[in-house]
């Protein structure tokens, strides 16, 4: 079995370099038409309605799985769900993320599910290389909504769909991006500590205090008609945030009744503050980047705008010196 999962994913890795050059010199970027284009996928999928919904859906998220995990928590309950935007070329930081912070297997009696959040690509080539690479790996989940920049908040809110709808009994989960380091240590140990009680509607991260942008040149220009107000509710940088696992259906909930943004944290605090939910300052969760070195990313929970050999060789230095003392 290992040596046919060897073979597998070296046939997935050789097929990605082979797409992705194909697809960079030789195809145009095809439009959607709005058709699906997964042929031959197979759908798990889990009808679910939830209670407690009183007035019609603005915002009805009706979107089908694609590709789904919808047993990845019925053996064991995960202690940690995580949660990872992701966009299709970006097999390397997936693999990347396998292989170190996010391996599963990283901390003995402590359950933690990884999965990678995608929409549908309007190339059918990208599609089918994610399906093949689903079934080898079983961490990815997608919609059929298009994957892009402006639905980056459906991506997070199927995330919490996701959660609870499958995995709702997990204790925590944590919403990142595939260019993100994360002091696995520090986050399990530090912060959550497994032997404690598990809090409830609980969430920490970077929180930002700010107002919209008005420029539209700008990547997080706000429209006035799509959010007036001068000022956003404190938010959680979407780089990297925890929260308690109760919280993901509170949230999937309220945006059922909440007008979509395309800034996913903005819209996530607009959702926090319905709720009465107040997120937790964590100077650990940096949203920036920083030069490596062992003592001050032990001092850290993530770093921004890793790259794929980067989180190799910081895995690699930080796993191979836990003895020395900073």
């Amino acid at each position: 079995m290992a040596s046919k999962v060897s073979c597998l994913y070296v046939l997935t890795v050789v097929c990605w370099a082979s797409a992705l050059w194909y697809l960079s010199i030789t195809r145009p970027t095809s439009s959607y038409t709005g058709h699906r284009h997964f042929n031959t996928i197979s759908i798990a999928r889990k009808n679910v309605s939830f209670g407690n919904i009183r007035t019609r859906p603005i915002n009805p998220h009706s979107f089908d799985f694609l590709i789904n995990e919808p047993n990845k928590c019925e053996e064991s309950i995960p202690f940690l769900v995580i949660l990872i935007s992701t966009t299709h070329k970006e097999f390397d930081a997936r693999q990347a993320i396998r292989e170190t912070w996010g391996d599963e297997n990283n901390f003995k009696g402590i359950k933690i599910a990884t999965l990678f959040l995608l929409g549908k690509n309007a190339d059918p080539v990208l599609n089918q290389m994610v399906e093949q690479e689903s079934q080898i790996f079983h961490d990815i989940i997608v919609e059929d909504f298009i994957d892009s920049y402006h639905n980056l908040t459906l991506k997070t809110l199927m995330g919490m769909r996701w959660v609870a709808t499958f995995c709702s009994k997990a204790k925590y989960v944590m919403k990142t991006d595939s260019d993100i380091f994360v002091n696995m240590d520090n986050l399990i140990y530090k912060l959550l500590k497994p032997n404690t009680k598990p809090r409830r509607r609980y969430f920490t991260g970077y929180v930002i205090n700010g107002g919209p942008i008005r420029d539209v040149r700008s990547k997080w220009y706000m429209p006035r008609d799509l959010y007036p107000d001068s000022n956003y509710p404190p938010f959680c940088s979407g780089t990297g945030y925890i929260f308690s696992a109760d919280v993901a259906e509170l949230i999937y909930k309220t945006s059922l009744h909440t007008r979509l943004l395309h800034l996913e944290d903005v819209y996530v605090g607009l959702c926090l503050r319905k709720l009465g939910i107040h997120p937790f300052q964590n100077s650990g969760f940096n949203h920036w980047k920083m030069a490596y070195s062992l003592c001050r990313y032990r001092r850290v929970i993530t770093v921004h705008q890793i790259t794929p050999e980067e989180m190799h060789r910081i895995w690699n230095d930080m796993s191979s010196k836990k003895h020395l003392r900073c």
